[in-house]
């Protein structure tokens, strides 16, 4: 059981990866060889051994000199002249290894007086024809080498951004929660100093919305549904603290099944409270409107500007995280757009559903 448990991380250690490589590359070779045109098997293994070998020096040179010297770097010229010229050297080594010794060897029965290694050599090396097939096939393994090279890096890559995309994501809801809770305590605090018979609804609701960001929205996505009962115990809280100083207006169309990510919207309605209610000594409103199909979810919110609104230097932490999350969970895929206008903030957002 135990070595039976140990031989998948054999397999995974990198140079096990390399000689089980080239040993396929090797199989490769003699397994398609025309017997036809050699004296037996003795014959084959010298001749592709060597083979291998020079392949062996071209893919390693190349992915560990030239690579980290030159195309890292972006010397792209450099790196296609020192790649030619390594090529060149490997062609001109093999030929000479083949001519001088492998066909003597087994030509004629290992007679040597009838082989003009010499004459054939400079023929094979001058041979541009010869120079472009054989220097195809020594460059085939470097080549599959570099392109398992980069595919391995650009995994590790995406995997390491992924980790780092999840990690600002969990950062960002810690910080969002957070300040999210406080503002409901507010409301809270402010129905028990007034001994409201609201207040076990409110710490209802208030139980409710913390189990759904404790435990309910976890996910990257989650139901728009979901997030629908969210913002509705919301408003409820908020209407209960502020009674007939607020307006609001909640329109909501279309599917609900679809996905969304957690605490984007409610994010956006804070801050209309925020910024358009809480400041403001007069009636205020709220106009939200939702609208959601298989391709898209499309949220509007409005908010008349309190008239005395007073200035604040602290940073608006719920709507510069929400930005963020947006940018790393859509990507360029979103919309995003916010103006003021005859005393009214608005705010337009179409997200793709998922």
């Amino acid at each position: 059981m135990s070595s039976i448990q140990k031989t998948p991380t054999i397999f995974k250690h990198p140079i096990s990866k390399h000689i089980l490589f080239w040993i396929g590359v090797f199989a490769y070779f003699v397994g398609t060889v025309n017997m036809n045109y050699h004296s037996g098997y003795g014959e084959v293994l010298n001749h592709y051994v060597i083979h291998v070998i020079c392949q062996m020096i071209l893919a390693y040179t190349v992915l560990y000199v030239l690579i980290p010297r030159y195309l890292t770097p972006k010397k792209n010229i450099q790196f296609v002249v020192s790649l030619f010229l390594l090529l060149c050297t490997v062609f001109v080594v093999f030929v000479a290894y083949h001519e001088f010794y492998h066909l003597p060897k087994y030509h004629n029965n290992g007679s040597l007086s009838t082989y003009d290694s010499y004459g054939i050599f400079w023929k094979r090396v001058l041979s541009l024809r010869i120079f472009i097939g054989k220097g195809t096939i020594l460059l085939t393994p470097a080549i599959l080498l570099v392109i398992a090279k980069f595919y391995k890096e650009k995994q590790a890559y995406l995997q390491l951004n992924e980790q780092k995309k999840s990690s600002e994501l969990s950062a960002l809801k810690h910080q969002l929660n957070p300040h999210f809770l406080f503002n409901t305590l507010n409301n809270l605090y402010s129905l028990a100093i007034k001994k409201s018979d609201e207040t076990p609804e409110v710490i209802a609701k208030l139980s409710e919305m913390l189990d759904y960001m404790l435990y309910g929205c976890n996910d990257t996505y989650v139901p728009l549904h979901k997030e629908i009962d969210l913002i509705e115990n919301y408003l409820a809280l908020e209407k209960i603290r502020y009674d007939d100083r607020v307006n609001i207006h909640f329109e909501k169309e279309g599917s609900t099944d679809v996905k969304i990510a957690p605490l984007i919207l409610l994010t956006f309605i804070e801050n209309a409270f925020k910024h358009g209610v809480s400041q403001e000594l007069k009636a205020a409103d709220i106009h939200i409107k939702l609208t959601s199909n298989a391709q898209e979810i499309l949220f509007d919110i409005s908010n008349s500007i309190a008239q005395n609104k007073l200035s604040s230097n602290k940073e608006p932490i719920g709507l510069t995280n929400v930005q963020k999350q947006l940018t790393l969970l859509y990507q360029e895929h979103y919309t995003l757009k916010i103006e003021e206008e005859n005393n009214r903030f608005k705010l337009q957002l179409n997200l793709p559903a998922k």
